[in-house]
């Protein structure tokens, strides 16, 4: 298994001044879930990781961020160059947000079905878009991101995130550590969805060292055709070429009605309006706890429900 090692003492790298947005990704706090959690034992303890307090609002500025900070690192995006990658939003989202403070130029290949909001938000901040086939999902938008990197790669910085290992390690070097200490060391499970994976896998290589008996629990959708946004079916996906098919313990398989019912229970139980994905993970973790007589459990809410707000599941009774 692949791993890195982090120095407490490494040095704050030089190219960013302090105090800039960059300098604002992560240390998210952690929520407690009380009223969701209602019948299962009191001795389990379950929290949201709540990733929506980063600065586009979503847990990919961790991965944004770090694939921004090593390609300046190595003179990647020098001269003008472009950034170039595939999303479904929200890590294009954090690339326009965090590359526009950077002064770095954006270019997204994202599926024609994106949802308006997140469209809105991109050609806010100034990200050019290249609207790919919606029948082929973001396997078909890396192909077309790939595809314009080959043909011109003096002007594209082809970032992607699929493959690219800043992407987990930015979660082995944050999002891990923060949960460590935020849990003061009591953590028993970790929960996240899987979509390209790197919060998982960085994520759950930390915890591996860090915490070895802590149990890492993946959540995907329950089958091919699925309204969860930014989570892959991996069995018929293209499987990202960072994931660690061997890191979690357990994969659970959450229904779209699961995760659109869940959504408004955590909206209107808790006052959390999240994502799709969050719900969905949100569903795996409470199946858990109710298996449990005793735990601490973190459950990765990647965003808000900003960008979801016109799906009609939540006009529902």
């Amino acid at each position: 298994m692949t791993s890195i090692t982090i120095r407490s003492d490494a040095p704050q790298l030089r190219f960013l001044p302090a105090h800039t947005l960059l300098d604002r990704v992560g240390r998210t706090p952690l929520i407690r879930l009380a009223r969701v959690v209602s019948g299962i034992s009191p001795s389990v303890e379950v929290y949201a990781k709540a990733e929506w307090f980063n600065p586009s609002g979503s847990v990919k500025d961790r991965p944004a961020a770090s694939i921004l900070r090593h390609a300046v690192e190595r003179g990647e995006l020098n001269s003008g160059r472009i950034l170039l990658d595939a999303t479904s939003g929200n890590m294009g989202i954090a690339y326009a947000c965090l590359g526009a403070a950077l002064g770095i130029r954006s270019r997204l290949a994202i599926p024609a079905n994106a949802n308006r909001q997140r469209l809105t938000m991109l050609r806010a901040l100034g990200a050019e878009l290249e609207l790919t086939d919606p029948l082929e999902g973001t396997d078909g938008a890396r192909a077309v991101a790939s595809e314009l990197a080959s043909r011109d790669p003096g002007l594209y910085y082809f970032a992607d995130q699929y493959a690219n290992p800043a992407n987990w390690q930015a979660h082995f070097e944050s999002t891990g550590p923060e949960i460590v200490e935020q849990t003061n060391s009591r953590l028993t499970h970790f929960i996240a969805g899987l979509g390209t994976t790197g919060t998982m896998v960085g994520t759950g290589r930390y915890l591996r060292q860090a915490l070895p008996d802590a149990r890492l629990v993946a959540v995907q959708p329950d089958g091919p055709m699925h309204g969860l946004e930014g989570l892959k079916h991996l069995p018929t996906s293209h499987v990202p070429p960072i994931h660690d098919r061997a890191l979690p313990d357990e994969t659970v398989g959450v229904s779209t009605e699961e995760a659109y019912a869940m959504a408004l229970r955590l909206a209107r139980e808790e006052g959390l309006l999240v994502g799709v994905s969050a719900a969905a993970a949100a569903v795996a973790a409470l199946r858990l706890a109710e298996r449990l007589q005793s735990g601490v459990l973190v459950v990765l809410f990647p965003d808000a429900a900003s960008k979801y707000l016109d799906e009609p599941f939540w006009r529902g009774g």
